[in-house]
């Protein structure tokens, strides 16, 4: 078993269960060598009986109450959708529970033709209405410039923010009360604490700092909208995929096979400004790889060997579809001078700028009774109330 490698001249120390090596931020290593993303992995999978008939008794419980709670209106529960994997399976399971989603798109005008189409085809065969916002792309563009020009790794965290203000606006409008998420801890595990921390004041402080386009389209999650969306609207997310077994090689081959979807080459890389951010930007600026996540998560959990993995992603390079970097330069008006000097740029982190980071920490013991009652995801609790 490989319990080191040597990377840029320097032999680093691996978790003796998955990938994960000393650098990893807030690792540590047990008595038996085992990092403690993988025992919280553990925990993970004793909590929610996963795979096991405990969880999916619990999972088949939750359902009934969604569905309980949504009779009378047209649709009783919200699924983002992306065009890729774990979304797009997450459709599939949710008809095939009987229940009646509404999806959601946040158009950033970014995404590829492929996970376009993917989108399309799934809402079509299962016949699932569609609520799409579309971003201004000059205001989008905007926003992304002036995280480039901020020197920060969280390139693409205004979608991932706009998202989650657009599915609780969504469900607030419909008077919907949960949100279902494709998110697997065994597959995509826990990204390292500490790491692409963003919220709403982190976003709109960059943009103030750089931005020249007003944010009018793009849907800013607040904190005090983040607390009515809890508080007030009681709006639970719901991740069906961690008490059931879920394996996305599995759910990929199902969706080709059965409704034509097309793999996009790989996680994140569905949309354009996500492959520039991971397989070149973070990349190349931050020396920061974020396969490291998913890869490790499959290992732990069996999906994939580990020896093939280290292989991946130690001697590997990300994969980058070859027009990206022309599709980038085009769209924000940058030439190889502007990248090259993006990458010289001092390089900060989301400690230099404003966040609500200090109220989550204060807040902690209220998260966690929210935790508790479905009404942020574990995950969120975790990396949210830590320690900088």
């Amino acid at each position: 078993m490989t319990l080191e490698v040597v990377k840029g001249g320097r032999t680093l120390k691996l978790c003796r269960r998955c990938i994960y090596d000393e650098t990893v931020s807030g690792i540590s290593f047990d008595e038996e060598g085992v990092c403690n993303y993988c025992r919280m992995m553990e925990g993970f999978k004793e909590k929610y009986k996963t795979g096991t008939p405990e969880g999916e008794a619990e999972l088949q419980r939750i359902l009934e109450q969604v569905k309980e709670d949504g009779k009378g209106k047209k649709y009783d529960c919200i699924v983002g959708v992306s065009g890729g994997t774990d979304s797009s399976y997450l459709l599939v399971k949710l008809k095939e529970w009987g229940l009646r989603p509404l999806a959601v798109h946040l158009d950033n005008t970014w995404n590829t033709a492929i996970a376009t189409e993917n989108i399309k085809v799934l809402l079509d065969a299962l016949d699932i209405d569609l609520y799409t916002h579309v971003v201004d792309n000059r205001e989008m563009d905007d926003i992304y410039k002036s995280f480039l020009k901020a020197g920060v790794p969280e390139l693409d965290a205004a979608v991932d923010i706009g998202i989650l203000e657009l599915l609780d606006r969504t469900a607030a409008k419909f008077n919907i009360r949960y949100i279902f998420e494709g998110h697997s801890y065994a597959t995509e595990g826990i990204s390292p604490l500490n790491d692409a921390y963003f919220d709403g004041k982190y976003i709109k402080d960059i943009h103030n700092k750089f931005g020249t386009v007003p944010m009018k389209t793009y849907p800013l999650l607040t904190f005090w909208h983040f607390m009515k969306w809890i508080f007030v609207k009681r709006i639970k997310r719901i991740r069906p995929f961690w008490y059931i077994n879920y394996c996305k090689e599995d759910a990929q081959k199902y969706l080709e096979e059965h409704y034509g979807w097309k793999n996009y080459g790989g996680h994140h890389l569905e949309n354009r400004i996500s492959q520039f951010r991971y397989s070149w930007y973070d990349y190349k600026k931050f020396g920061l790889d974020i396969r490291n996540v998913s890869l490790a998560a499959a290992v732990r959990s069996g999906f994939k060997d580990r020896e093939e993995a280290i292989q991946e992603y130690f001697y590997q390079e990300p994969y980058l579809e070859e027009h990206v970097l022309d599709y980038v330069k085009e769209r924000l008006n940058y030439t190889d001078e502007d990248l090259e000097n993006i990458l010289k740029s001092e390089k900060k982190r989301y400690t230099d700028y404003k966040t609500y980071k200090k109220y989550f920490r204060m807040l902690k013991p209220v998260f966690y009774l929210c935790m508790k009652a479905n009404l942020v995801a574990e995950s969120f609790y975790v990396k949210y109330t830590s320690k900088d």
